[in-house]
């Protein structure tokens, strides 16, 4: 008993700080309050972010505001066609000492930090793309065959223009399924636009503050994973995964009429994360049916795909997502 006291403690602890964060990025990053959730869902999952949007909604100033506010070291990179792989990941020199000597000495590249932020991500070749796939999964880079370890904590929150776009490329499948979430930026109402128009304009603007370290952000990750999960959740979660698979027997007919490719196993570790988040973020200690639904677009929707059909169709795939994410839970969703 006083192991489970212990535990709501300390999460009730993590809430009031997250509280506190949340305040801070919403004076500078206004009116956008899922996206901000969605984002440090997936900071306090220990994952990586997809934020797409078009250029101007203020995808950069979130991560920058991010990295101040949970005490990340954070580092920018703008992606470009010209960009190379060892731009990201640094390279070796060669170097002549005083006495004539040679040897080589690495140069740490930008992703040697705790928070990456790989701006317009899709504008880089796919060659240059496939360079965070390592650092992505297993928090280490191989460069000239020494494995180098990444900061701790370690994510990388990438920004993506539309594909419709000019000078767009579409990231591989392989390294959609590393970002934990995909978030989609929208424009803002009007009266969200009218706030940031006053907040941004004038003289002073509000200034982020660290509410989180480091080191307290690695304690948060772990407890999360410490939260219990009720059987009813978890059996929701494979309901609903599997339910996306056009190959699973289980699968409805329209999945399998409209689906080309599914979610793996790991969206459904994905969502056993991500609803956690959801909950601590929203002050409770255990996830409910209500987190399923609501992380089920941001989790599944980049690890999913339409086949030719439905596309010609224009079948939308958020709305799929929704309807089988209402029959797994048997609650209403949102499409």
């Amino acid at each position: 008993m006083a192991e489970v006291d212990d535990l709501v403690g300390e999460i009730e602890a993590v809430e009031e700080k997250l509280a506190a964060a949340k305040a801070s990025i919403t004076r500078r990053f206004v009116g956008q309050e899922q996206v901000v959730d969605l984002t440090l869902s997936a900071l306090l999952c220990g994952g990586h972010a997809l934020l797409i949007g078009l250029p101007g909604l203020g995808k950069t100033r979130l991560v920058e505001t991010l990295s101040t506010v949970m005490g990340l070291n954070g580092n920018r990179v703008q992606f470009t066609p010209d960009l190379m792989p060892a731009d990201i990941l640094g390279s070796e020199v060669l170097e002549t000492a005083a006495d004539g000597t040679r040897s080589f000495r690495f140069l740490p590249g930008p992703i040697f930090c705790q928070l990456l932020m790989a701006d317009e991500i899709n504008r880089a070749s796919p060659r240059t793309q496939s360079a965070l796939l390592q650092a992505m999964q297993e928090k280490v880079v191989t460069v000239a065959g020494e494995n180098r370890p990444l900061g701790q904590p370690f994510h990388v929150l990438a920004t993506q223009n539309p594909l419709e776009q000019e000078g767009t490329y579409p990231l591989p499948e392989a390294q959609l399924d590393r970002f934990l979430v995909k978030i989609d930026v929208q424009y803002p109402d009007r009266d969200t636009e009218r706030a940031i128009l006053l907040a941004t304009t004038g003289v002073a603007e509000e200034d982020a503050h660290a509410v989180f370290t480091a080191e307290e952000l690695i304690a948060a990750q772990k407890l999360l994973r410490r939260m219990p999960v009720g059987e009813s959740i978890v059996e929701t979660i494979l309901d609903l995964v599997r339910a996306c698979r056009p190959e699973d027997p289980t699968a409805p007919e329209r999945v399998r009429e409209t689906v080309s490719w599914g979610p793996g196993p790991r969206a459904a570790q994905a969502l056993m994360l991500t609803v956690r988040a959801r909950a601590m973020l929203h002050g409770r200690l255990a996830p409910s049916p209500e987190d399923v639904v609501a992380m089920a677009q941001p989790v599944l929707s980049h690890r999913m795909g339409l086949n030719f059909a439905a596309r010609a169709r224009g079948d939308s795939l958020n709305a799929l997502i929704a309807e089988i994410a209402s029959g797994a839970s048997g609650i209403e969703a949102a499409a």
